[in-house]
C-alpha cells in the first residue's frame, strides 16, 4: 500500500532545528542543500529527506522500498509504497531508480498561484487546455491539479521532464477521479491516480503509482 506524508517546513527555517536534520542527512544529500542558496530552499531540500527518515523510522520501511519526494512553498511531501523495488533498483547514492518491473510511484506538490493560460495551452493536451479554460473563476486552481497530476505520472515513469508532458493526457471518470486516457506505448504498466485536499485553494497533492493499493489518507507529520 501507498502511503502519503505532509510536513510544513517552518522549524527548519530556525537555524537549531534545521541544524538537527541537516546533520542526519546522508553526506550527499547534506551537499546537495548546500548548494541551494536561499533558507527557504535549503529547507525544502533538507525537509523532503528529512520526511523520508522520518517515514522509515516510524514504519520500519526498507532502502528498498519505493518511494518519491515533492515540495513546493511551505510543504514537502512523500510518498512511499509497502513494496520493495529489486536490488538493482538502487542507484549511486542510495537514490532510487526504478527501471522494468518493481512498483513504480511519483508524487507531486504545487501551490496554487496566478497562471497565465498560453503555458497550459503549451504544455497541455487540447482537450486538458479547454477544460481549464472553461472553468473561468477557477483556471489556476484546475491548472496545479492538472499539474501535479502531470507531475506525477512523469516522476513515476522516472523520466521526469524528459517526458513530453503531451504525450499522456487525462481525464476524468463519473465521480470527477483523474484517469490517465493516453500513455505512451512504452509505459504499459496499469498506473493509478490519488489526489489529497489539503487546505485545497492553497495548495495541489498527487500520487501516480503501479501500487494499486493506495491510502485514502494524507498523513501530517512535523518537524
Amino acid at each position: 500500500m501507498v502511503r502519503v506524508y505532509l510536513a510544513e517546513i517552518a522549524p527548519l527555517l530556525i537555524e537549531e532545528t534545521y541544524q538537527k536534520y541537516f546533520r542526519e542527512l546522508p553526506l550527499w544529500r547534506q551537499e546537495k542543500a548546500l548548494r541551494i542558496r536561499d533558507a527557504k530552499g535549503r529547507a525544502r531540500s533538507v525537509g523532503a529527506w528529512a520526511l523520508w527518515q522520518k517515514v522509515q523510522k516510524e514504519r520500519g520501511v526498507e532502502e528498498t522500498s519505493a518511494f518519491n519526494l515533492s515540495h513546493s512553498g511551505k510543504y514537502v511531501l512523500c510518498a512511499c509504497s509497502e513494496r520493495e523495488v529489486s536490488s538493482d533498483q538502487v542507484g549511486e547514492s542510495n537514490k532510487i531508480v526504478q527501471v522494468n518491473g518493481g512498483c513504480k510511484i511519483g508524487c507531486d506538490l504545487e501551490m496554487v498561484r496566478k497562471i497565465r493560460l498560453p503555458m497550459a495551452k503549451r504544455f497541455f493536451c487540447p482537450a486538458e487546455y479547454e477544460w481549464i479554460a472553461g472553468h473561468k473563476t477557477e483556471q489556476a486552481e484546475w491548472f496545479f491539479r492538472y499539474w501535479v497530476l502531470k507531475e506525477s505520472f512523469m516522476k513515476a515513469t522516472r523520466r521526469g521532464m524528459g517526458l513530453d508532458t503531451r504525450s499522456f493526457e487525462i481525464g476524468w471518470n463519473e465521480k470527477m477521479q483523474p484517469v490517465l486516457l493516453r500513455k505512451p506505448e512504452e509505459y504499459g504498466e496499469n498506473y493509478v491516480y490519488k489526489e489529497y485536499e489539503f487546505r485545497p485553494k492553497e495548495v495541489k497533492i498527487a500520487v501516480c503509482t503501479t501500487d494499486l493499493e493506495i491510502d485514502e489518507k494524507l498523513h501530517i507529520r512535523t518537524f
